[in-house]
């Protein structure tokens, strides 16, 4: 029996469902899980929800005795609040599968017991559009079937990776759980520039986001890697090795201020963990 066919026959229960939570259920349902086997706990439900569940989806409603997985999407500071009523799954085999920032395994562990199967992930916001990426980990009672589970529910909006160490969760909350917005702040500095050139303002901003859009879809696809496509287009004395000038400079350009960017998101996800 496969990760989702476990999942079909013992029950999936999703606390909180937000954007993001959203967007795994979409993507679960889209795959072939099937509404009934969806049990939602939503104080605020969305219209989208309410209609899943003349569907069949059990919104709000008595949860299973041994759902296969309890997933928590919660923000963190609503989570102490929100685990007490699904702590009752902690003896009875359920893989807890969190995607709360800053919410250590260890706080999972006091809450439903070390024996406890737990997997800690950090998604990032193109899941929205099925193009995120998660990291995930799991502890010590997390064989290989929950990491399974986990992953199989995960890849619904996305790549996913495994990580070796819930310490490196705070260097993928600075790189990819953090990073869609670093992206976003250089689309608009990019097309502030371009108006600063002249360019008419919906024109410079449809320029930077097609330009960052294929840029990135470019490197993803692409065999070669990112700086051989960055020699690839850079001709010298040309325009962009004008440009590379200032953006590359060791002082003042993107390799010291995206260092220290990374550095300052890993640093306040350690601080959250240690509450």
């Amino acid at each position: 029996m496969g990760a989702m066919d476990t999942i079909a026959a013992r029950g999936l229960v999703l606390l909180g469902c937000g954007k993001m939570g959203t967007a795994l259920l979409e993507g679960w349902l889209a795959g072939g899980l099937p509404p009934e086997a969806v049990w939602v706990i939503e104080p605020k439900p969305h219209d989208g929800l309410t209609a899943l569940a003349g569907r069949g989806l059990h919104l709000n409603t008595d949860l299973p005795e041994a759902p296969a997985v309890c997933l928590l999407a919660v923000k963190p500071q609503m989570m102490g609040a929100a685990l007490p009523s699904v702590a009752a799954f902690g003896g009875g085999g359920t893989v807890y599968l969190s995607i709360a920032a800053g919410t250590p395994i260890s706080a999972f562990e006091a809450a439903f017991g070390a024996g406890a199967p737990v997997v800690r992930a950090m998604p990032n916001t193109p899941a929205a559009i099925g193009r995120g990426i998660t990291a995930f980990v799991g502890n010590a009672a997390a064989g290989e079937e929950a990491l399974e589970m986990s992953e199989a529910l995960l890849a619904a909006v996305g790549q996913t990776v495994r990580l070796e160490a819930e310490a490196q969760i705070d260097a993928v909350t600075g790189v990819s759980g953090s990073g869609p917005a670093y992206v976003f702040h250089l689309i608009e500095c990019l097309a502030a520039a371009g108006e600063a050139e002249g360019l008419p303002a919906d024109l410079a901003l449809q320029l930077a986001k097609a330009t960052v859009a294929g840029a990135g879809a470019l490197a993803e696809a692409s065999a070669e890697d990112p700086g051989q496509l960055r020699v690839n287009v850079t001709s010298p004395g040309g325009t962009t090795a004008a440009a590379l000038e200032h953006l590359m400079d060791p002082e003042t350009g993107f390799p010291p201020l995206v260092k220290r960017a990374v550095a300052a998101a890993a640093a306040r996800g350690r601080e959250l963990s240690a509450g």
